[in-house]
């Protein structure tokens, strides 16, 4: 689901990241995909948007033993945001050496200030969703005529 909300992004050229909430049971609470372009709003990230979406259901701020899936690894922001929100599991896809926050960059599970680490499982459909991102930017880079 996480990999259909990233592909409906990128339909729309937003950068194509889904994300997907799962509660307790394992029911699907909430699903987003990027939509900063959209939205005109630097946090409207996947994994943000299906927060929101998620606490407004469960009326909470908070949601705990949920899991979220995401088909890129969160950003700093995402990954407090994931913390604040005291999500359960994180599982992601594709590695995201430039602008991660979980296994590289900030690093934001492992800095003394995060109030809550989730269990993290990465690599999940890594291929699929690296080789959508990759595909994505090539295209952009050739409709702009931009080499690099």
């Amino acid at each position: 689901m996480a990999l259909e909300e990233a592909r409906a992004a990128g339909a729309r050229g937003e950068v194509p990241v889904g994300a997907v909430v799962v509660d307790v049971g394992g029911r699907v609470v909430a699903r987003a995909g990027n939509r900063t372009r959209e939205l005109c709003d630097p946090t409207a990230h996947a994994e943000v948007l299906a927060l929101r979406a998620a606490c407004a259901a469960a009326g909470s701020e908070r949601l705990g033993g949920h899991a979220l899936y995401v088909t890129l690894e969160p950003c700093p922001m995402c990954a407090a945001a994931i913390s604040a929100a005291r999500i359960a599991r994180l599982y992601y896809g594709a590695a995201d050496p430039k602008s991660g926050g979980v296994a590289v960059g900030a690093r934001v599970f492992s800095h003394p200030q995060c109030h809550h680490v989730p269990e993290v499982y990465d690599g999940i459909a890594a291929v699929e969703a690296e080789m959508m991102l990759k595909d994505f930017f090539a295209a952009r880079r050739g409709a702009t005529g931009e080499t690099a």
